[in-house]
């Protein structure tokens, strides 16, 4: 069940894995000119941008280095908000598009569990998005090479690391959603409400008291708090990540298996 689910997604993974493949060749190959011309990328001349654009951003802090760069370019914002895209369109097709389809109620009457059938696909959404993981991260090594950015291979790993735990929490969000609801546009409204508000929290609304305890139930916190690009590997913020990640596998097993899916 778990190489047909791979074999089910292999188009969209591999689209998937072209388009940041080419998004991080793209901007990461920019950095030459940034790194020939450091005084306009200057703190000072980042200090020029609007206080919320800069909190979106990061703080766009230092950004004529190569670690700078690196994090407000590509792994603040834009590639974990694309591999969590990619992780949502898998899980969607997982359980909920096949639901909506019809072709779920065939696959329940074979003889295999439930509760199987959901960790199969879960797994199945696990290893997928590792693969794009994996190509993604080679690639931004070898432009980070390519340009001269002083990056180490072992912060970078830490950074794509966190990039993919991120990723697979917010798809096991759509699977769990899925599961519970068979619907595609709840599982995806969900996700894109706790993303977008979640990265809200630990970014323009960090220091706003009103809103700041929120952190704790953003998955971005825990993704960038430890800051894997400057200090390494963020060894207990991920592990709370890979630990909400399994609740949500377990949440979206108890959702299905109670649920009638029509037959």
């Amino acid at each position: 069940m778990i190489i047909k689910s791979l074999r089910d997604h292999l188009r969209t993974l591999v689209g998937w894995t072209i388009g940041l493949s080419a998004f991080m060749s793209m901007y990461l190959g920019i950095y030459g000119s940034i790194k020939d011309d450091p005084q306009t990328y200057s703190a000072q001349a980042m200090a020029k941008y609007p206080g919320a654009l800069r909190d979106l951003m990061g703080g766009l802090n230092d950004i004529a280095s190569g670690t700078g760069y690196l994090q407000s370019v590509a792994y603040q914002l834009f590639v974990p908000a694309l591999l969590s895209a990619c992780a949502m369109i898998l899980a969607n097709r997982s359980l909920a598009g096949p639901e909506e389809a019809g072709t779920l109620e065939l696959v329940v009457t074979l003889p295999v569990s439930r509760r199987r059938l959901v960790l199969e696909r879960f797994a199945a959404l696990a290893l997928g998005l590792l693969a794009v993981a994996v190509v993604t991260f080679a690639v931004a090594w070898a432009m980070t090479r390519a340009v001269g950015m002083d990056v180490s291979f072992g912060r970078l790993l830490a950074a794509h690391t966190g990039v993919y735990l991120l990723a697979l929490c917010f798809g096991t969000v759509t699977l769990a959603v899925g599961a519970a609801t068979g619907r595609k546009a709840v599982a995806s409204a969900v996700l894109g409400a706790w993303a977008v508000l979640g990265y809200m929290v630990v970014t323009v609304g960090r220091n706003v008291d009103a809103v700041s305890w929120l952190k704790w139930v953003s998955p971005f916190h825990y993704y960038g708090e430890g800051r894997p690009l400057y200090q390494g590997l963020p060894a207990g913020d991920y592990l709370v990540l890979a630990g909400a990640t399994a609740v949500l596998a377990l949440i979206a097993v108890l959702a299905f298996d109670r649920r009638d899916v029509g037959v």
